[in-house]
């Protein structure tokens, strides 16, 4: 036996005010020649009965699923929790669900993401790609968060930028020697970090970078990065450019027994929610994720609109396939200042037993 769908259906709002079925889905759906007093006494009684669109029935109406897909590099990673629940809540605001999916941090499992969300008819995507990867035209409309580096991007965080603001604010503390902590080099996100601390470290400074996967290709996942080491050669500030690796340097350091931040500082990216809490508190930049979020959300919703007509560009920017992009939106990044920062150590220091020499 077939189960009744909950709630009235059209008939019954229609047969409650006397009109037709047409004019009560005009009515509902801003179409057809409905006046504004009838089309709201409609719109009333649907209220008060409790009325929900039928999501199949507007599908068969629009050609229109009212879903949109979104691509995650990591979902364990703590970051893309929060750009999931941003871009939830600005489709849900458009009236759009979402339908998540990992891509586990390979490429083919990107891929493979991909299709699963085509297969169920969505109307566009979200994708935070893979590190290095680019999205070419699959299909339906795409918005792109990744870099304003990444070819065919839509919008970003201003991850260049931010990193400067890191250099300027270690510069400022009288930092000379920096290890700049980071992931992986096929990250353009990360290389967009890196690049904007070194820029803003003057030339009698020194800099060095340590890349963590190359790192545990010899000593193993997990391994120790020689930071302990590198404050006793005389490295004051580690600028990492995660708020995970921040946790990695603030960990590896305070158990060799490195004050920080008295002998030395650490920096991160992100402000993850747990970075206020750390012993010391971070200092890190925070990503506005609501704004990259909304951008996305709206640039990929106008992308949609446009879709039963020849794709093309709007204005002050060009769509490759189904890809919206240039020019890339950038959302900048805020300095959060916390207790892991702090003015270089003065004079020599003695970092193996974390005092000051005498």
């Amino acid at each position: 036996m077939a189960l009744a769908r909950s709630g009235p259906n059209l008939s019954r709002i229609a047969n409650s005010l006397g009109v037709s079925v047409a004019t009560v889905s005009n009515a509902l759906s801003g179409k057809g020649r409905v006046s504004a007093e009838l089309a709201e006494k409609i719109r009333s009684r649907a209220a008060e009965l409790g009325y929900v669109p039928s999501q199949a029935g507007r599908a068969l109406r629009t050609g229109r699923s009212g879903v949109l897909g979104l691509v995650l590099p990591d979902i364990a990673n703590p970051l893309f929790p929060n750009i999931a629940q941003a871009i939830e809540f600005a489709a849900s605001a458009a009236g759009y669900g979402v339908l998540i999916a990992d891509s586990r941090g390979d490429t083919a499992m990107q891929m493979e993401a991909i299709n699963r969300l085509i297969e169920r008819d969505v109307d566009g995507m979200v994708i935070v790609p893979r590190r290095g990867t680019r999205i070419a035209d699959i299909g339906c409309p795409v918005a792109v968060i990744d870099s304003p580096s990444t070819p065919g991007n839509t919008v970003a965080a201003d991850h260049w930028h931010a990193g400067r603001q890191i250099g300027d604010h270690l510069v400022a503390l009288g930092h000379e020697r920096v290890v700049i902590l980071a992931n992986n080099p096929d990250s353009n996100v990360q290389n967009d970090r890196v690049g904007g601390i070194r820029s803003a470290l003057t030339p009698h400074m020194k800099a060095e970078v340590i890349w963590a996967e190359k790192v545990e290709l010899n000593g193993g996942r997990g391994c120790t990065l020689g930071l302990a080491e590198k404050a006793r050669q005389g490295f004051t500030a580690f600028a990492a450019v995660s708020d995970l690796q921040a946790l990695r340097a603030l960990t590896e350091l305070q158990q060799a027994g490195i004050g920080v931040p008295d002998c030395a500082s650490v920096t991160g990216f992100d402000d993850l929610i747990w970075s206020p809490v750390v012993t010391p508190a971070l200092t890190t930049m925070r990503m506005d994720t609501t704004a990259i979020a909304e951008i996305a959300v709206s640039a990929l919703l106008d992308a949609i609109a446009e879709r039963p007509m020849v794709l093309s560009a709007r204005p002050a920017a060009k769509t490759y396939g189904n890809v919206v992009s240039a020019p890339t939106s950038k959302v900048p990044m805020q300095l959060i200042i916390r207790q892991s920062s702090g003015r270089a150590p003065s004079g020599n220091t003695n970092l193996a037993e974390g005092e000051h020499a005498k």
